[in-house]
């Protein structure tokens, strides 16, 4: 029998997320967001170690451990905080509960297994080849169904390169365009290390944590940069698949088998190249089993030192086109695929969130989210901080006057933006979870 562990946490994402990442590891894992909840699941199946959040909706971290410990007076715990951060606390939790570990958000995931392992050894893991639950098939183009809509881009882009080196491209602003028919050949080299035969989304392997997409791809964002994992974020849309690849919680590159998404694709859609072009080149690369961005930067199409910049563009493009998706599915895997790509986007998480959603959520979906009679409030355990957010000076502005006391349509009137503005910075700080509804 594997070796059982009570998590509890009210964020789903990061409960799911880390319910994998320990099923992975091989213990069965009971997973809990509220502490009666957890208290009740406890009792059904004893654990052998909990993980628990300190700040829970019904009761504090620390009082679900007193209960635990009534129970089990030797159960080992360890908690983890988003808010009770500090030294102070930290000593408290070991000298009251002996806890093995306190961990503040973010956090690295990996350290807490660790920790959890020192006192619930795991005797056997999930095979590595098990989890592979989620593969983009890159020889197979999809088109994309109903109508697409043009993507603004800023001109900065910061992207890593070799050597971990930095740079920071200012380049125009770009405009994606729905994508025009193109004819083309493409040749794109397989992915290294990729198995012959890819398991598709919904396959039911062993290793893999599914679910279902739909507003919150903000919270499977955070979710890997609170828990700093190296990872996959798969998602799927009838034929369309695309995945993000993550390092250290950072969302760092994107394949796609849309065929808008491809590369050559990108550079017609933001007006790099023209399409007869790219037909031509695409023609050269299948036939010298080339990739296409090699032949345009031979015909002196595109400058070498232009395809980082537009590698980047491309990758972020992929990643906000997600926001746009209202229905799918999910899939999330720990793999170190992401750390051997060469080109790496550079962006931090809380502002490709923003971006997201005031690019690509429409109206009607703001204000489905957040109606003009609600009240917000500031959120008690933030999962970012407003000095990782760049703010405009009128968002700055509005967001002391958020304090529960006025309704969205309150805030409307002082902000004097339009309304679908307003809608899109509001939602967005509640998907960073700096901002609460009112119950």
């Amino acid at each position: 029998m594997a070796p059982r562990i009570l998590v509890v946490d009210d964020n789903q994402e990061l409960l799911s997320l880390l319910t994998q990442l320990f099923e992975d590891a091989g213990y069965e894992v009971v997973g809990a967001s509220r502490g009666k909840q957890a208290i009740e699941a406890a009792r059904a199946q004893p654990p052998g170690c909990a993980v628990l959040d300190i700040l829970l909706p019904d009761m504090m971290g620390y009082h679900l451990a007193d209960t635990l410990r009534k129970d089990n007076p030797q159960l080992p715990l360890l908690f983890i905080t988003g808010v009770f951060k500090g030294g102070k606390h930290a000593t408290e939790a070991r000298q009251k509960y002996q806890a093995a570990g306190y961990f503040e958000k973010p956090f690295e995931a990996q350290k807490l297994l660790e920790a959890v392992a020192k006192v619930l050894p795991a005797e056997k893991k999930v095979p590595a080849s098990m989890a592979d639950a989620f593969e983009v098939e890159l020889d197979i183009d999809v088109e994309e169904e109903g109508p697409q809509d043009a993507m603004e881009l800023t001109g900065r882009i910061k992207v890593t390169g070799g050597g971990n080196l930095t740079a920071e491209i200012r380049g125009a602003n770009l405009t994606a365009t729905p994508m025009q028919k193109v004819p083309t050949t493409q040749v794109r080299p397989p992915t290294p290390g990729r198995p012959p035969d890819p398991l598709p989304v919904g396959a039911g392997a062993p290793g893999s944590r599914r679910g279902e997409l739909k507003d919150n791809l903000p919270s499977l964002l955070t979710a890997f940069y609170l828990s700093r994992e190296t990872g996959e974020l798969g998602v799927q849309r009838g034929k369309v698949k695309k995945v993000v690849y993550f390092e250290n919680g950072t969302p760092v590159f994107a394949l796609s088998n849309l065929l808008a998404d491809r590369f050559g694709q990108f550079l017609v859609r933001v007006g790099k190249i023209k399409p007869e072009q790219l037909q031509d080149a695409s023609a050269v690369a299948a036939q010298s089993h080339r990739r296409t961005g090699d032949v345009l930067v031979e015909r002196a199409l595109l400058k070498d030192t232009e395809r980082l910049y537009y590698v980047g563009q491309q990758v972020k493009a992929i990643i906000y086109s997600l926001f746009s998706w209202e229905e799918g599915t999910y899939v999330m895997s720990f793999k170190e695929k992401a750390s051997s790509e060469s080109i790496k986007l550079d962006v931090h998480p809380a502002n490709l969130i923003v971006r997201g959603i005031k690019k690509l959520y429409k109206p009607e979906r703001l204000r489905r989210l957040l109606q003009p009679e609600d009240r917000l409030i500031p959120a008690v355990a933030p999962a970012y901080g407003l000095n990782e957010v760049e703010l405009e000076r009128w968002e700055a502005e509005l967001l002391p006057k958020i304090d529960g006391n006025r309704v969205v349509a309150e805030l409307l009137a002082f902000a004097n933006r339009p309304e679908h503005v307003v809608y899109g910075f509001l939602v967005s700080m509640m998907a960073l979870g700096i901002l609460d509804k009112r119950s």
